[in-house]
């Protein structure tokens, strides 16, 4: 059954031979001596790009590089043009923005690609001076860049409200992903929340408890559960003044009927670095002098048999200190479970923020998953139940 979105896509444009198209994509691009290093975020944008470029719209592309706090040569998207050019198999053009007069010189099908968009001070601060310098240059706006949508910033929002506003296709593919995941997910519905601090990830907790049937909590933050629960943790990363929230979260779970999946064997070390001798024992076996490192196998296996139950899977975040072997082994694991699970049909997941990606590409299994997202504190506000200013802005675009 065909569901009307609640935002225009490119299928709502019309004819757009010789139109203008200001498209704010992600091209906030790792680089090292002069290379990108990853060029993941490139190739997000092929698809709306390329196309808008087949249908003969002139293609203006926006874009931050850094975080420059005046214009400088090392935050420059001129030296994003060539390696962009590569991912696209076709011509781009940079633009300057003491030359944008050159926008007039590009012919239908063409690539722009504008100067960096944070060398406007105002861009940040949505400048309704900065929206109208962007406005002038185009006649359509299209926001292709889930990452940044977060963001209340000229070219991410602003814009949505000055030209015809529409979603690109890897916004839309985004959208429609964390829709069918939280929005409204097929029961019963597990999230995965790892990493190293409850207090970084305590609105994401609290928003889960309400919307989940299953709430798995691993990494550092797992500690500070069983810290409230009367465990010694020994040495372990754990926030003992959150001992008193994290109870809170466990409460507010109960009576939303969400169970909460805590470790009930780890992985410990006295140190830590690579492959130093470990334990693997009960949590309540932790020595004074060790620190929990990883969720143990036999916790492990029993969360792969809850995945097995459930029908949606959110993950955010690693199980274990994933970047150090041997402490990878049950995020690697339960990893390789869901994708198994997603490969067969019976489980719909998706992943999101830099650790989890990092862990999926490292287990192998991140073009198994259904949707990986590769925004950071976006992907963590929609876990919030927050509204993205980027988003809104385009919901309410006529």
């Amino acid at each position: 059954m065909f569901v009307a979105r609640p935002f225009k896509t490119l299928d709502d444009m019309g004819e757009i031979a010789g139109k203008r198209v200001l498209v704010r994509e992600d091209l906030n691009v790792p680089m090292a001596d002069g290379k990108v290093t990853d060029d993941t975020r490139l190739r997000a944008t092929f698809a709306t790009v390329t196309e808008l470029s087949d249908r003969g719209a002139v293609v203006l592309v926006l874009a931050h590089f850094g975080r420059p706090k005046v214009p400088s040569p090392e935050h420059s998207l001129a030296l994003v043009t060539k390696p962009y050019e590569a991912v696209l198999g076709r011509p781009v053009r940079y633009i300057d923005w003491e030359a944008t007069e050159a926008v007039d010189t590009l012919q239908p099908g063409d690539i722009g690609l504008l100067e960096n968009t944070r060398f406007f001070g105002g861009e940040e601060r949505n400048d309704p001076a900065v929206v109208e310098r962007f406005a002038a240059l185009g006649d359509l706006y299209v926001n292709d860049a889930f990452s940044a949508a977060h963001r209340a910033h000229a070219s991410t929002e602003g814009l949505a409200h000055k030209l015809p506003a529409f979603a690109g296709r890897a916004m839309e593919a985004e959208l429609d992903a964390l829709n069918k995941a939280l929005g409204s997910p097929e029961h019963p519905v597990a999230a995965v929340v790892g990493g190293a601090k409850v207090s970084t990830k305590l609105d994401v907790l609290k928003q889960m408890v309400s919307k989940v049937d299953h709430l798995i909590i691993g990494g550092g933050m797992a500690n500070t559960f069983l810290a409230a629960r009367g465990v010694n943790v020994g040495k372990s990363l754990a926030e003992h003044d959150l001992t008193g929230t994290a109870e809170e979260i466990l409460e507010a779970a109960e009576r939303a009927n969400c169970t909460v999946h805590l470790p009930y064997d780890v992985v410990v070390a006295t140190e830590f670095r690579a492959n130093p001798p470990v334990r693997t024992v009960n949590v309540h076996e932790v020595a004074a002098d060790e620190m929990i490192l990883d969720i143990g196998p036999a916790a492990t296996e029993a969360l792969a048999d809850v995945l097995k139950t459930c029908r949606t899977l959110v993950w955010n975040g690693p199980l274990g200190a994933f970047e150090t072997p041997p402490f990878d082994t049950a995020t690697v694991a339960l990893a390789r479970t869901a994708a198994a699970l997603t490969k067969e049909g019976s489980l719909v997941s998706v992943a999101g923020g830099g650790d989890t990606v990092a862990a999926l590409n490292q287990a192998g299994v991140a073009d198994a998953f259904t949707f990986v997202s590769t925004a950071g504190g976006a992907f963590l506000e929609w876990m919030e139940g927050k509204d993205l200013p980027g988003v809104a802005a385009l919901m309410r675009a006529d």
